[in-house]
């Protein structure tokens, strides 16, 4: 029988290749966006490649109440992975107080209660994954990335919290915390800062999009089947 997983920010580097990996692995799925209409579009492209079902959902996890748009486009489902995120630098005192109320909302509130919406489906079977892609700034935290950092380590609480309360149900919950990938989301950083970063790596490069989606595919198969409420540090040595 086919599965069925959502992967919110499904138009972005890392959720595009988690997608591709799925749906090579037989995955129907749900593609969760907000304005990259344009990268869905072309994920579709690329899809076709593959015998399942692929339905884009437009939705901002970034306002109150925003995740509750994909709730009716949900049918059936064997996993969950929380992928969506955006950056935020500054000093604590500076960050406007708009801008990180949406970056919590898109972290943790919406993933939280997204996730108190779809899970009875879950349970309901006896089965099933939420993996939530955190960071390495939520393990160790980051200068000028207070709230970032913060909203991280809460993604890994949840996560920690919420496969206590679910394992005996026979759902298992996950998060992996990637380093520096090779994504827009570095695409401000100077080839000089970027030669810095790859430099504190002990494998002296950036991870791929890749990378990510491979640990995805393995904390969702039989080979993880005793593995939950684990963080799988994703980072090339740069912290352990």
């Amino acid at each position: 029988m086919r599965k069925f997983a959502l992967i919110t920010g499904a138009s972005g580097g890392i959720g595009q290749e988690i997608s591709i990996k799925l749906a090579e692995e037989g995955y129907s799925l749900y593609l969760h966006y907000n304005q990259n209409k344009r990268s869905i579009n072309s994920l579709l492209d690329r899809l076709q490649a593959f015998d399942g079902e692929y339905i884009p959902i437009q939705a901002d996890l970034s306002v109150q109440g925003g995740y509750k748009k994909i709730i009716p486009n949900i049918f059936s489902l064997d996993a969950i992975i929380h992928n969506s995120g955006s950056a935020q630098y500054g000093l604590l005192t500076e960050l406007p107080e708009a801008e990180t109320e949406a970056l919590m909302n898109l972290h943790v509130t919406s993933p939280l209660l997204l996730t108190k919406e779809l899970l009875p489906k879950l349970i309901s079977k006896g089965s099933g994954n939420v993996i939530v892609i955190s960071s390495i700034w939520g393990q160790t935290g980051a200068a000028c990335e207070v709230a970032y950092s913060a909203a991280k380590g809460a993604q890994i609480a949840f996560a920690k919290a919420l496969s206590k309360e679910v394992a005996l149900s026979g759902v298992r919950v996950n998060a992996v915390a990637p380093g520096a990938v090779e994504t827009a989301m570095l695409n401000d950083f100077t080839e000089e800062e970027l030669d810095a970063v790859k430099s504190d790596i002990p494998m002296g490069r950036l991870a791929l999009p890749a990378d990510i989606a491979n640990s995805v595919s393995f904390l969702l198969s039989e080979r993880a089947s005793y593995i939950t409420g684990q963080v799988l540090a994703v980072n090339g040595g740069w912290y352990t």
